[in-house]
């Protein structure tokens, strides 16, 4: 038997590109490393990260539930009935009557037919998509969609065809070049409702005359959107009135819902063939009792302190304004999340670092998130951020946008 020692050494081997990996630890070299940091306390507006205290805006905790009494003690008290997990998946033994409730309160809460519960938000676009696309299908996306959303694409035997960012004549254009190539499968139009770098929103009213023009479907991502858009927090159909007209609405429960996990709303014929054929679902544990508890408890909060809403949007259209103010560039940002343009991978790295050591915690994003060249600083703001903690953070920002030259 030949030892890795003898092994020849014209092959290629698997690591290659591994030891070849340098540039975090160049990075880190630089002491601008920003990914996989510790935070040593709840996450709230106010955090411990690498041990020292921070205002947080950063987190996708919209309506600031994480912390909330109610959504705490409902996951305590899930845990004394049901213990810690499922240890199954759902198609078998791992389905509680949580989880049915959750389901049932879902639909109704979005004003869909059915809803189905996944164990996440990555894997909930992944089942979905991979199930319901087929050889003969197509699948149309807005460039700017999910990881989530790609990767669903990828699992699926369909065609993958996209538009120009939120662009509704580039996608008539695709859509129609589909349809007039003999396209006689079915079409599915995934997008974000809110996208979770720019901040801005679908234009969906024209999405979905395209959509109807061809006869073709249409999916939103609200994971950005549920609590945030409409008047209830429905999300994105809500926001513009055309529930109908959106065909399946997925969420996560990871940003408002204050836990983890995800789930679609559609007819119940969609979500009785997506239970039965998505590998996602059927071959993954289900979502521990906790975390459905936690979401339960959320909604009901959702549903009945509307008030949350109302201050979530009083800081974002506050933090869109004084930005503009200060000189930054924040896109085209509409919504709680708002980006601060930088530019170079490199200088969003050292604004990072010199918002961290003045006290502020947001994320730097880099290409291949962004495209190269327009790196920048993702900021997102909660409900229950204080004037005071929005107050440092502009004073932060403002003194090192002068510095580094950014305003």
């Amino acid at each position: 038997m030949q030892t890795r020692e003898s092994a020849p050494t014209n092959l290629a081997d698997l690591f290659e590109k591994c030891n070849a990996f340098t540039r975090p630890d160049e990075v880190k070299a630089m002491g601008i490393y920003p990914y996989f940091h510790p935070i040593s306390s709840a996450p709230a507006d106010e955090v411990i990260f690498d041990g020292k205290p921070v205002i947080m805006i950063g987190s996708n905790n919209y309506l600031g539930l994480t912390g909330h009494p109610k959504v705490k003690e409902a996951a305590e008290q899930a845990i004394k009935k049901y213990g810690t997990g499922c240890t199954g998946s759902r198609f078998l033994n791992g389905t509680l009557d949580i989880h049915l409730e959750l389901e049932e309160r879902l639909a109704k809460f979005v004003k869909k037919d059915a809803a189905l519960v996944f164990s996440t938000g990555f894997q909930t676009n992944l089942g979905t998509i991979s199930a319901l696309i087929n050889k003969g299908d197509t699948l149309i996306l807005d460039r700017s969609d999910h990881a989530s959303i790609v990767d669903g694409c990828r699992l699926s035997f369909g065609r993958v065809l996209k538009f120009t960012h939120n662009d509704m004549a580039d996608l008539e254009r695709v859509v129609r070049t589909v349809r007039e190539g003999n396209g006689k499968g079915g079409i599915l139009i995934v997008v974000d409702g809110v996208f979770s770098m720019e901040g801005d929103i679908i234009n969906l009213p024209e999405l979905v005359k395209v959509a109807r023009k061809y006869n073709a479907r249409v999916m939103v991502d609200d994971a950005h959107a549920v609590g945030v858009l409409g008047e209830k927090g429905r999300g994105t159909a809500e926001h513009f009135g055309l529930t109908d007209e959106v065909d399946i609405i997925m969420g996560t429960f990871s940003k408002s819902f204050a836990s983890l996990g995800g789930y679609i709303a559609a007819d119940h014929s969609v979500i009785n063939y997506i239970k039965h054929i998505s590998r996602a679902l059927i071959f993954s544990a289900s979502i521990p009792p906790s975390a459905t508890a936690a979401v339960l408890a959320a909604l009901d909060i959702i549903e009945s302190e509307p008030e949350r809403q109302e201050c979530l949007w009083k800081n974002a259209r506050r933090m869109l304004r004084e930005f503009k103010m200060l000189g930054f560039d924040t896109g085209t940002s509409v919504t709680p999340v708002i980006p601060v343009m930088i530019g170079e991978d490199l200088d969003t790295f050292r604004f990072w670092k010199e918002l961290f050591n003045n006290g502020v915690l947001a994320n730097p994003v880099i290409s291949p998130a962004v495209a190269p060249g327009q790196a920048l600083i993702r900021t997102s703001y909660t409900a229950t951020h204080t004037d005071r903690h929005l107050d440092r953070v502009l004073e932060v920002f403002a003194k090192i946008g002068k510095e580094m030259g950014i305003i």
